[in-house]
């Protein structure tokens, strides 16, 4: 069976994506320090959806002014922002795309020379240097997820992704390792992910049925369990409050770290539940189009592209006309990346990526 990637999907809240590929919401540092959007990540973005992704994510877009992950990020916890957003969102449209801004805060994550004060957390952690949050504190956290979500939509966004993977703040909350408050947030995994739920579920019920909701999980790192994040993967589907799920992988096609649980790919372990009305993405090494196949013959619903996407701007367009395509080998120069609309400050910070941006020197 060969699955076709140009084929429209329709989401349950009734948004249409037009083919199979979603670009990965990627760090890019483009933007402005006090959150607002700049003309490099606008360009940067927009270029996607003219290459023809079906839905272009924004990168993690923190909702208060003290979850800021790293320099330069596009911000959504104020309304000066909405300006940006809003231009963006519609340029995005005006191609075809879904519009959709991912919704994040970093939590104890978040470097302390970017943000007032200590970094922030479930219960304190001494690692990161992180203080206890309060119970107002989580309320106001919680307030101000779904106030950014509702100011998304007033930017015309189609939708939003909560942000509840990478050992940020939701993650923090998730895992039993860093989480060890005594309340109704710490504890068992119900408590755990409370706050998560609670956000998913404010988020629809002050956007709307009509509002595209997803939200990103990591089953392994910062102290994520397999069998936890399939729990909360059944129960979203269970409560149908969100169109999809996206899953980070790292790779695609890995085994699973815990050994306990190398039976099976990581994908299949996941690709073994019944999503029901919940349409599921997966990303992590999908840098051609056998593999894009190999991916949606196994059931998951469309490819969240991030590495191959910064590499091509037009990935889907090259996949769809040739089912062969394979991204190009790294390390690229400075020229090739300028050309596929990144600035120099987001090729700076692409050679934190070993053998990606090729040496000027030789």
């Amino acid at each position: 069976m060969k699955t076709n990637s140009n084929t429209p999907l329709q989401f349950s809240c009734g948004a249409t994506m037009k083919n199979k590929f979603m670009l990965a919401p990627m760090t890019n540092t483009q933007s402005f320090e006090n959150g607002q959007l700049s003309d490099e990540e606008f360009h940067w973005l927009t270029m996607r959806a003219e290459g023809q992704f079906g839905m272009v994510m924004t990168c993690a877009s923190h909702v208060q002014e003290n979850g800021k992950g790293f320099p330069g990020q596009l911000g959504i916890f104020s309304d000066e922002q909405i300006p940006g957003h809003t231009e963006l969102a519609k340029s995005i449209k005006s191609y075809g795309s879904l519009a959709v801004i991912q919704l994040h805060h970093a939590g104890m994550r978040s470097p302390s020379e970017l943000i007032d004060g200590l970094p922030v957390c479930p219960s304190k952690n001494e690692k990161h240097n992180a203080r206890e949050l309060s119970l107002d504190e989580i309320y106001e956290l919680k307030n101000n997820f779904v106030k950014a979500a509702n100011r998304a939509k007033k930017c015309g966004y189609d939708g939003v992704e909560v942000h509840g993977a990478h050992g940020y703040i939701l993650t923090q909350f998730l895992s039993s390792e860093i989480n060890k408050r005594t309340d109704q947030y710490g504890g068992s995994l119900v408590n755990r992910s409370r706050l998560f739920f609670e956000i998913i579920n404010e988020i629809r019920s002050t956007c709307g049925a009509d509002f595209l909701i997803g939200v990103r999980l990591s089953p392994e790192r910062f102290g994520m369990d397999i069998l936890e994040i399939k729990e909360i993967c059944k129960r979203l589907v269970t409560e149908n409050k969100i169109d999809f799920i996206d899953l980070s992988l790292w790779d695609v096609f890995k085994y699973p770290e815990q050994k306990d649980f190398q039976n099976k790919t990581l994908l299949e372990h996941f690709t073994e539940l019944d999503y029901k009305n919940v349409l599921v993405t997966v990303a992590g090494k999908i840098n051609s189009g056998e593999n894009v196949t190999k991916i949606l013959n196994t059931g998951i619903d469309f490819v969240c592209i991030g590495r191959s996407g910064i590499l091509h701007h037009d990935f889907p367009v090259q996949v769809i006309k040739d089912p062969s395509f394979k991204s190009i080998e790294t390390p690229v120069s400075k020229d090739y990346l300028i050309n596929e609309g990144l600035s120099d400050t987001f090729i700076n910070y692409m050679r934190r990526w070993p053998n990606f941006v090729k040496d000027e020197a030789s």
